[in-house]
């Protein structure tokens, strides 16, 4: 029996004797580490209930269980639901707690992390920073809780390009964590997770695969083999042979990591998206072009109901879309997808910024085929 079944056997036996909610809590966080995220949803809202009947509306325990809740909208792609709830959280700790407690910081984090997986990154960025002021102030440098925030501020500025400053603070994360946990703590195997998607973006690949398979090996030992942290490295693998031009055991990756997210996943959530459109990539590379189409208009379908309107990944999607139809010869309607692109990534990166010239250079190149 693994650690996760036998602490849920003593919890749910716990239960047969109390209703407590502590105990339902607890259940709860053992499903959302396993991945199993609506039985884990279950448990809270018990845990809330329980909460709500018998505490006052602003005690501290009711910030926890309202960030367990936000935390499991969070994994399952419902981030306007998430959000409310840590905002729920963060009002009563600013009553309750001191100003540079570090149970602040934490919320700030995870807010920050729902901002940015709308695609609002500035808002993310200092969300981050006061989360950073406030553990620098409480926490010695070289502190665990810091390495969460640094590598988040990293993600942001690798999502906006900044690569120079993401690799500043991914280094950061990596030696706090190499110095303080054992080599397969799951911390460790987002941190390579990290800095193979930095690699990736700068086309070193075979160092990019190489911090992949290191983050794979822990995934493999310490998570269910169905867990979507698994998948999300299955994919990000199969996107470094996609970009080495090795297609077929890029296909075999992302069909992996798409049979895990189809089990584990609402049907409208953002990674089983970027799955179905890195399927769709293959076939387009391969020459398949109806066939991609198809697989990005899945793409579209949940991005459209799971994401902002000016999200940067609808953005992408569009000008992929754009490509298979230029491939058909299906030319004013690239370019209509291609329009919306560009307006757009507009709201997201400067003018001068790559991902923008790269667009708006493509919707010209597109018009001159008319």
């Amino acid at each position: 029996m693994g650690h996760f079944d036998k602490a849920k056997e003593i919890y749910t036996t716990l239960l047969e004797t109390t209703s407590s909610a502590t105990n339902y809590s607890s259940i709860g966080l053992i499903y959302q580490s396993m991945g199993n995220y609506s039985t884990a949803l279950s448990y809270y809202e018990k845990t809330l209930e329980i909460d709500k009947n018998s505490l006052p509306y602003d005690h501290p325990s009711l910030a926890i269980t309202y960030n367990n809740i936000a935390g499991v909208h969070q994994s399952i792609g419902n981030y306007s639901l998430s959000l409310s709830f840590y905002t729920k959280a963060l009002e009563i700790k600013q009553k309750s707690l001191p100003p540079n407690h570090p149970s602040l910081a934490t919320t700030y984090n995870n807010i920050g992390e729902v901002y940015s997986s709308m695609g609002e990154y500035s808002k993310a960025l200092s969300f981050y920073e006061e989360a950073l002021k406030i553990q620098r102030k409480y926490f010695p440098y070289n502190h665990l809780a810091l390495a969460i925030t640094y590598n988040n501020i990293g993600s942001v500025h690798r999502l906006l390009g900044n690569t120079c400053i993401a690799i500043e603070f991914y280094d950061k994360t990596l030696e706090i964590e190499l110095h303080y946990l054992l080599p397969n703590h799951p911390s460790l195997a987002i941190t390579y997770n990290n800095i193979g998607l930095l690699h990736s973006s700068k086309k070193n690949y075979p160092t990019a695969l190489s911090y992949y398979e290191k983050a794979l090996e822990i995934g493999q030992k310490t998570l269910p083999s169905d867990h979507s942290s698994l998948a999300l490295l299955y994919n990000n693998i199969g996107e470094v042979y996609d970009s080495m031009e090795n297609h077929s055991v890029a296909l075999s990756f992302y069909e992996k990591s798409l049979e895990i997210l189809q089990k584990s996943l609402p049907p409208n959530h953002p990674e089983l998206a970027a799955v179905y459109n890195n399927i769709g990539e293959v076939y387009r590379l391969t020459g398949n072009y109806s066939r991609a189409l198809l697989y990005y208009e899945n793409t579209l379908k949940i991005e459209q109901k799971a994401l902002p309107l000016n999200h940067p990944s609808l953005a992408i999607t569009y000008t992929n879309m754009a490509v298979a139809l230029e491939d058909l010869q299906r030319y004013n309607e690239a370019i209509e997808l291609a329009e919306r692109a560009v307006d757009i990534i507009r709201h997201t990166f400067e003018s001068n910024h790559s991902k923008t010239k790269e667009i708006q250079n493509y919707l010209d190149k597109l018009r001159k085929k008319l």
